[in-house]
């Protein structure tokens, strides 16, 4: 975080559909965010400039003032957490290592979500989620009509990463990993499945996701090992 914004007039840029782009530095590095209209962008760039005047700090990595980055770390769910997890970490990651990640967090989304909420065709979500969600290459082309619906109804139901300190929502996750599709045991996929998904908690630990150290009973993931 820091106190080293400078702002810059709005550049029009009539060559792109968003035409009014906002722009900013922090440190030295440039920021920016482009609108449809000047006005929106004038509204942008005037509530950046507010929080500069009223004393944030504003995150180096994102360009967005501390208010902002809390209010979005409270929104943020799992499920787009998991997505930019594999983002990041797919191109240093070796063929292996991404078909458990793919599978760890195919696994244990579902499980993630609100209470009551389940998709009427498990085997179709989880299909999305493996071969095309999770799986960095597959971006390339828009997914089935079938596979969309899945995930647009795991986007609308996902929990906020927040309420994953609960220790009865982790032991949803750790139930699921510990299970196959059909609800029988995934004895030789559990403990490699638990430690992918240790990984992203780990991401979500460093990014502040959580108030405390470590998300209520993380250690589980480890600890359930020997189930």
């Amino acid at each position: 975080m820091s106190y080293k914004v400078r702002f810059w007039d709005i550049r029009e840029r009539p060559d792109r559909r968003k035409g009014f782009e906002v722009r900013w530095t922090i440190n030295g590095r440039e920021k920016s965010e482009s609108f449809l209209t000047k006005g929106l962008a004038e509204s942008r760039r005037a509530k950046l400039m507010t929080a500069a005047r009223d004393g944030e700090p504003f995150d180096t990595r994102t360009g967005l003032p501390a208010s902002e980055i809390r209010a979005l770390k409270q929104r943020t769910t799992w499920y787009v957490l998991a997505r930019e997890y594999i983002e990041q970490r797919w191109d240093r990651t070796p063929g292996n290592t991404r078909r458990t990640l793919a599978d760890a967090l195919a696994t244990i989304a579902p499980a993630f979500v609100e209470p009551g909420a389940l998709y009427g065709e498990p085997r179709v979500l989880r299909r999305a989620l493996y071969s095309w969600a999770f799986n960095k290459n597959a971006w390339k082309a828009e997914p089935s009509e079938e596979w969309q619906a899945a995930l647009d109804w795991l986007e609308r139901h996902s929990l906020p990463v927040s309420e994953l300190e609960e220790p009865d929502v982790l032991r949803r996750g750790l139930d699921a990993l510990c299970r196959k599709v059909e609800g029988t045991a995934a004895a030789a996929k559990t403990v490699k499945r638990k430690a992918a998904v240790n990984e992203v908690f780990s991401a979500a630990v460093e990014r502040g996701y959580f108030a405390q150290t470590e998300p209520a009973e993380r250690s589980s993931l480890d600890g359930a090992r020997s189930r």
